[in-house]
């Protein structure tokens, strides 16, 4: 297989680290707008199947003319979700598989947007969900780790481990600390403010999607491995979009463990106007605000060696288990930043979110995931997955019975 992934910031370059140890891709394209940061990914790597380029994910037309040059096969898109679109339309002109760990991006709702739903995460995409089918190729979107592995759980739960679900829920924590900075995120701050700050959609078979206000619904969740309880918010997230078109469940959340701390610094973003993404003009230059928000924090793929802790991500099924006794689950997946640093070199959060996409594009490429059209991972079988996560890739999930 020949795979071109785009985007070579942490997560695009975790996910070359860990495809450069597997054998079934025989060449590999690391794009970036930016050459430099698509030549340090390879030369880190230091493999010959791997190449750098520069291209601009916007320009869908450049996407397609590198995918036909490289003779591509499957496209990884790791950029941030604003070059979705355009990496997903240049794959369906091109007729390869197509994988991203970010959907399209959602527009709230005009006149009631915290109760009604405008265009989701995703509509973009699925909207173009003929066209996929007749291609013949495979879309797999939301393959990160959440949305990605969440959702794999998901599969496996109804499965395998109950017969009636009441609720899917996602649950996000970490105990993570980073010396030397007060506020510095582990991940991309504007795909975090996009999150975050967007109405959370929730899922309810009798009423379908609908919207709550930003860090609804706290609650308190005991994350396992030393973590501990962590408060955790719904935040709008694919899964919510995903998990219900597949799988049978009366309610679907996502819920992420924020602390006040940095719930404070979105809020205090948002009064200010710095989450806007509509350029300023400033000294005769438009600039978006929310880039220099972007520019001004440390860049999270280089924060590894002075972060400590661990992340979890996982999924809380609450339901009738197969013996028809209400169950209470959690599968849960957690990564050490002291192991991911160690092994690749990479901070835990990009790094869990990497090693999906690739685990995934090695089921599709030995066939134990087949499928055309626009699907997500729960669409697929679960166990193939989970065994090649925990087997060949190292990195063991665990199951967690809670208190009914």
């Amino acid at each position: 297989m020949k795979l071109l992934i785009l985007g070579a910031g942490g997560v695009g370059s975790a996910a070359a680290k860990i495809a450069a140890r597997r054998t079934f891709l025989s060449s590999v394209v690391v794009a970036d707008y930016d050459l430099a940061r698509a030549q340090k990914t390879v030369a880190d790597v230091d493999d010959p199947r791997f190449h750098a380029t520069a291209v601009d994910a916007s320009d869908q037309s450049a996407v397609e003319a590198l995918i036909g040059e490289q003779s591509i096969d499957a496209v990884l898109g790791a950029t941030d979700p604003r070059f979705t679109m355009p990496i997903f339309r240049a794959a369906l002109a091109t007729k390869i598989h197509y994988l991203d760990m970010a959907m399209s991006l959602s527009r709230p709702h005009a006149t009631d947007p915290y109760r009604q739903t405008g265009v989701k995460l995703g509509d973009e995409q699925f909207a173009l969900a003929t066209e996929w089918e007749t291609s013949g190729k495979l879309a797999l979107v939301g393959i990160g780790v959440e949305p990605g592995l969440a959702d794999v759980f998901a599969r496996y739960a109804s499965d395998n481990l109950f017969s009636e679900i009441d609720e899917l829920g996602v649950r996000d924590g970490a105990n993570l600390t980073v010396d030397g900075y007060e506020f510095a995120p582990s991940f991309s701050i504007w795909t975090t403010i996009e999150e975050c700050l967007n109405p959370p959609v929730v899922y309810e078979k009798e009423r379908g999607w609908f919207t709550t206000e930003p860090f609804s619904e706290p609650e308190v969740f005991d994350f396992p491995d030393g973590i501990g309880e962590v408060e955790c918010v719904n935040v709008e997230h694919e899964e919510v979009l995903l998990m219900p078109r597949w799988l049978e469940a009366k309610r679907v959340t996502f819920k992420y463990g924020l602390g006040n701390e940095f719930i404070e610094v979105l809020k205090t973003l948002h009064k200010l106007g710095l989450d806007r993404t509509e350029p300023l003009t400033v000294g005769g230059v438009q600039v978006s605000p929310r880039d220099v928000v972007a520019a001004a924090l440390p860049n999270p793929a280089e924060l590894g060696e002075k972060m400590h802790g661990k992340t979890c991500a996982g999924l809380w099924v609450q339901g009738t288990g197969k013996d028809g006794r209400p169950r209470s689950t959690y599968l849960y997946h957690v990564v050490d930043n002291a192991w991911s640093m160690a092994e690749y070199g990479c901070q835990a959060v990009v790094w869990q979110t990497a090693v999906n996409p690739i685990v995934a594009l090695e089921l599709i490429a030995t066939g134990e995931w087949t499928g055309r059209g626009i699907l997500g991972p729960e669409a697929l079988p679960a166990e193939p997955f989970l065994e090649l996560l925990a087997g060949d890739y190292a990195s063991p999930w665990g199951i967690k019975e809670l208190a009914v």
